[in-house]
């Protein structure tokens, strides 16, 4: 089977090779009709057949090595006592791998370079121990999202742009692999009778898949990655998320126990704002936690989490998201923080903001404060709850105190774009007033966006509960920036 890669005696397979050595009269051994493209490509043109021979021994070469690398973790699995695997250190085991390994290429008789060596090794075991061709990509810091389309094409968001990497699976059976590798860790799985799956991988990353034969082109794999170093309100400030001033706001509006919702979009910075949000409750509050899937890294000492189950096999087993928030209901809570409000839960959740659990915060999806306000409106609607618009909406106002709106910009970058109070009913419309906002004033000719914070003037509705609690935040904190 690897014969191909052994040194070959005498003539090697015929390929374009040739045309990139210098003729030679006395040994030229091309065919007639290469001699004139040879002498007519001058100049610049010179290097496309260089190019073109030296990608296809690249692209040659990778699948070599794609090969290679599959026999050889055949071989690993065969030789290699999985049941010690959970008990040897990372150094015994590679050391054990690199053995079995070098033999292996031996028994082959295939030569490679120490580069290829370390590299094959490395690769195998990721293989073994990780995620294989991902690996690399879960730890590197800079990347903040994987987004698989198959077992050729790997994106990944770094910055907020999305690229496209040179990394690649052997063939959907290699991706599949993978990612029953990681759904069968958390104790489910994904197969043509139930193509799809949330998960958690084992360092908190967010892991979605979908298979053939939903995937039409190849199985689609998203990967969240779980941050290690948690950003605060001061790293958020700096990076330019947010002011100084909205931050002094915001530690009152939390310090004070006014119910929030941060709205945005996905991938809009959402989960990231609420994690600083909650560095401003005291330590001294209980706090309990209600997700999907659990990314929340509150710092406080008294935390009770909680994350929702998806139906087994036989749709059994489920606990939602409401089933969860009912049951806090009765853990005596100081707070509750759910991860993203999308269902049925949602009325729970105003009813615990309305009967004592104050200071409780949560997500959703939408593209303003007013938009937040309509999706409640619908998700409530959705449960099967039939109420009188008014009274769903008195519901709201009272229960809601503030939206804060991120934004995911053009740009890539994130931004807190508006900060806007619920200040009760007008008739039958939930009556707001937006305090900060982000006014973009153009766009550089690097594609950056250029803006400013700025307060509306408008003076907080909250400004003598803030009082009152110890937060004298200065006039000067409403007062709108000046145009330049």
């Amino acid at each position: 089977m690897f014969s191909r890669f052994k040194k070959p005696d005498g003539a090697g397979p015929t390929t374009a090779a040739p045309a990139v050595q210098t003729p030679k009269p006395a040994t030229v051994a091309a065919p007639e009709a290469h001699r004139p493209v040879v002498a007519r490509r001058t100049g610049p043109m010179a290097a496309n057949p260089a190019q073109a021979v030296a990608a296809d021994k690249e692209k040659k070469r990778k699948e070599r090595m794609g090969e290679l690398k599959v026999e050889l973790h055949k071989r690993l699995l065969d030789n290699l006592n999985l049941g010690a695997l959970e008990h040897a250190s990372e150094t015994e085991l590679r050391q054990e791998i690199v053995s079995i390994t070098t033999e292996a290429l031996e028994e082959m008789s295939v030569v490679l370079n120490k580069d290829e060596r370390s590299s094959l090794f490395q690769e195998l075991y990721h293989e073994v121990m990780g995620l294989g061709p991902l690996e690399p990509l879960l730890q590197d810091d800079t990347v903040n999202d994987i987004l698989v389309n198959g077992p050729q094409q790997i994106f990944v968001e770094r910055a907020g742009k999305l690229t496209l990497t040179d990394i690649t699976f052997k063939d959907e059976r290699h991706l599949l692999r993978i990612i029953d590798k990681i759904v069968s860790a958390v104790g489910r799985r994904v197969d043509e009778s139930n193509p799809y799956c949330d998960a958690r991988l084992a360092d908190g990353s967010r892991f979605n898949c979908m298979v053939p034969p939903i995937a039409v082109d190849g199985s689609l794999v998203s990967i969240r990655k779980f941050k290690k170093d948690k950003l605060g309100v001061d790293d958020l400030v700096r990076f330019g998320a947010f002011t100084e001033e909205m931050a002094a706001y915001l530690q009152a509006a939390v310090a004070t126990r006014l119910n929030i919702i941060v709205s945005g979009g996905t991938g809009s910075g959402k989960t990231t704002t609420l994690n600083a949000l909650s560095s401003f409750i005291d330590n001294s509050e209980r706090i309990l936690t209600i997700e999907d899937t659990a990314e929340l890294q509150l710092q406080q000492v008294h935390v009770g989490r909680m994350e929702s189950r998806p139906a087994n096999v036989e749709g059994k087993g489920a606990v939602t998201q409401r089933d969860c928030l009912r049951n806090a209901l009765r853990m005596r809570p100081d707070r509750i923080i759910v991860g993203e409000t999308r269902g049925e839960e949602v009325i729970d959740m105003l009813q615990a903001m309305n009967t004592g659990h104050d200071g409780s915060m949560t997500t959703i999806h939408a593209n303003s404060a007013r938009d937040g306000i309509s999706r409640l409106e619908n998700m409530i609607a959705m449960a099967g709850i039939e109420m009188p618009i008014k009274a769903v909406r008195s519901q709201i106002a009272s229960a809601v105190n503030l939206i804060v709106q991120a934004s995911r910009l053009q740009d890539g970058s994130r931004r807190m774009t508006s900060i806007t109070e619920i200040t009760g009913m007008e008739g039958d419309v939930i009556s707001m007033q937006e305090i900060f906002r982000y006014e973009r004033l153009g766009l550089a000719p690097d594609g950056k966006i250029i803006g400013r914070f700025t307060a509306t003037g408008v003076r907080s509705a909250f400004a003598d509960r803030f009082r009152a609690w110890g937060y004298d935040l200065p006039a000067s904190i409403y007062e709108p920036v000046a145009a330049e």
